[in-house]
């Protein structure tokens, strides 16, 4: 996949909700879940997309809220939207919501020294994405990236009942 078309991958999710990111469990692929918003407008319809960062060599997970904003989302109960009660007074960040907006959003990273190493290093190519949030930011070096949509229902491994992975043909 060339940098423009992967540019173009990246641009679907630009300002949708990213639900899920992490290593599948043979810890060699990275994965990211966003459902995108139907958009009556342009005439769309809602669904969810799985991102799967194949042969990825370094995903790297951060903050993306300042330290004040932290402080004032301590609390456990934030975690529960339905148990947030008066824990929530507007100044923090409500974890509960289970979901963070891709924006900035995704973009690659032209030139990236890692993924130059990387593609020495294997003799395939690498690439390295950046993906902005309003919580998380990540920066992933990969070399192949398939795109599916799936399920609503859709859990990444370990999130199901043992043996079973809804809204795919994966066990």
């Amino acid at each position: 996949m060339d940098a423009e078309e992967l540019e173009q991958r990246l641009d679907d999710i630009f300002d949708h909700a990213l639900l899920f990111s992490g290593y599948l469990d043979h810890m060699r692929d990275y994965e990211v879940v966003v459902h995108r918003s139907a958009s009556a407008l342009a005439g769309l319809p809602s669904d969810t997309l799985r991102y799967l960062f194949k042969f990825c060599v370094q995903a790297h997970v951060s903050s993306a809220l300042p330290g004040e904003v932290w402080r004032r989302s301590l609390d456990e109960r934030l975690v529960d939207l339905d148990g947030v009660g008066d824990a929530w007074d507007g100044s923090g960040y409500l974890w509960g919501v289970k979901w963070a907006c891709l924006y900035p959003g995704a973009t690659v990273v032209q030139d990236s020294p890692i993924a130059d190493r990387w593609t020495d290093a294997v003799g395939i190519e690498f690439h390295e994405v950046r993906i902005e949030t309003n919580v998380q930011n990540l920066s992933i070096v990969f070399s192949e990236l398939e795109v599916s949509e799936v399920d609503a229902e859709y859990r990444p491994h370990g999130a199901g009942p043992a043996g079973s992975n809804p809204g795919t043909s994966e066990p």
